[in-house]
């Protein structure tokens, strides 16, 4: 098989989440460690920080892989899902996986994947390990697909694990009280090894402190750690002052990820570099500053807040779940643009608590429904039908490159749009 063929083989003949949902959730961790198994188990080769949470895993991993590299580690990094290409799951450095070994690995590993019939996440996980074994980094960050304790990334013993935060999303699997979601996250927890929680709740900090308790890991929680302030953003980047309050200490920070929750995903990083640098890590203050002002050049990230035009505004982000959505009101407020000033261009899957979000957004603002072309996807018909029944308003376009130029051509000056719902959504967008 060439690429292009290897890519269809993976898409079509391997279950895969983002296409059908659960019906592709492996819910345990048989066929990972079969795959790794037959491979001289190549995840216990290299150094490992493990990264899971509701929202901001992906932003974290990626902040964190900036910085390592720039602090002059070979690191590797993967992530899910991705947004044009396959290959950005897979990175060393912020370059993406070769072509041909992305073809080599599927052919050497046909015969165990047609005996266990593994999902399309549990091959690509297994085809990260593998690549960076054979690349021998220094450490890769590795985010989790979704939970924690049934994911397939959960076979590495990393030296730190991360839980950014808790909010509901996944909840037909992975429980429907934060407590259960909590209980799933904190799954990546391992013996004796430190980890970082970015925010917690009073009622998930509990289940927490007692999984690192019963692991005997020491647990970190950044929140309690640094303190933001001097927020103010210009259109690509956000300028803030961190304080560790454990010493009193004041940093400027310049972030080219400009969504205010990225000041949260910052002290988590913060937390994650102090606890690596006490174990041998040396990362300086000129390769922390640099990292911090170019992780989208450093790692490739894309589609958080990302401004995308101007003449109006035109801003992509990924928000898709009940968090994301406050947080990009919560952005939209800061920036002192008012509800009739915001065209929304959204879609959203199926399998996500669609009426909740729908129920957070403004009824005076103009609404765009759209899909994306995914089996997951729920229809832009169906979708402005729900939205009806919270007085949201708008058209609907089969495509989201056509909605979005309606809402451009619509929008006044100092109006902002915003593409978001829908991680496949956004990946649809043409840049």
């Amino acid at each position: 098989m060439n690429y292009q063929q290897t890519i269809d083989y993976l898409y079509q003949q391997l279950p895969m989440f983002s296409r059908i949902g659960a019906a592709a959730y492996k819910k345990d961790l048989h066929n990972t460690v079969a795959l790794c198994g037959a491979l001289d188990n190549p995840h216990k080769k290299f150094k490992s920080i493990h990264i899971a949470g509701t929202n901001g895993k992906g932003s974290t991993s990626h902040m964190l892989a900036a910085l390592l590299q720039q602090a002059g580690y070979k690191t590797g990094l993967y992530t899910s899902p991705h947004l044009k290409d396959f290959r950005e799951r897979i990175k060393i450095n912020g370059d993406m996986i070769e072509e041909n070994f992305v073809v080599d690995f599927v052919e050497r590993t046909r015969d165990i994947t047609a005996q266990i019939e593994p999902s399309f996440f549990e091959l690509t996980v297994v085809m990260a390990f593998e690549y960076f074994a054979q690349q021998q980094v220094d450490i890769a960050v590795i985010e989790t697909g979704l939970g924690g304790r049934l994911d397939s990334t959960n076979v590495v013993t990393p030296v730190l694990s991360i839980i950014t935060n808790i909010g509901y999303d996944h909840m037909n699997l992975l429980g429907n009280t934060l407590q259960e979601i909590a209980g799933e996250k904190a799954g990546i927890i391992k013996p004796h090894v430190p980890v970082v929680i970015g925010e917690y709740l009073p009622e998930t900090k509990t289940i927490f402190l007692e999984k690192a308790k019963a692991c005997n890991a020491p647990i970190y929680f950044a929140s309690d750690t640094y303190a933001v302030s001097d927020i103010h953003t210009d259109i690509h980047a956000l300028h803030c002052k961190v304080t560790d309050t454990t010493c009193g200490i004041t940093e400027d920070f310049t972030l080219d990820l400009n969504g205010l929750y990225q000041t949260k995903n910052l002290c988590t990083v913060l937390q994650a570099e102090g606890i690596l640098m006490e174990n041998g890590f040396k990362i300086n203050n000129d390769a922390e500053k640099y990292a911090c002002a170019h992780v989208k050049s450093l790692t490739g990230l894309h589609g958080r807040w990302e401004v995308i035009a101007e003449n109006p505004v035109t801003v992509m982000d990924v928000a898709h779940n009940e968090d994301g959505i406050k947080q990009v009101l919560q952005q939209l407020q800061f920036n002192g643009i008012a509800p009739e000033q915001t065209h929304f261009v959204i879609g959203m899957v199926k399998d996500k608590d669609i009426n909740k979000v729908l129920s957070l957004l403004p009824s005076n603002a103009n609404y765009y429904f759209t899909h994306a072309h995914i089996p997951r996807a729920l229809s832009a018909e169906q979708l402005l039908l729900k939205a009806k029944g919270y007085h949201l308003q708008g058209a609907v376009y089969d495509d989201v490159n056509a909605a979005i130029q309606f809402a451009r051509n619509k929008a006044a000056a100092g109006d902002v749009v915003v593409i978001c719902g829908s991680v496949f959504l956004v990946g649809e967008v043409n840049v």
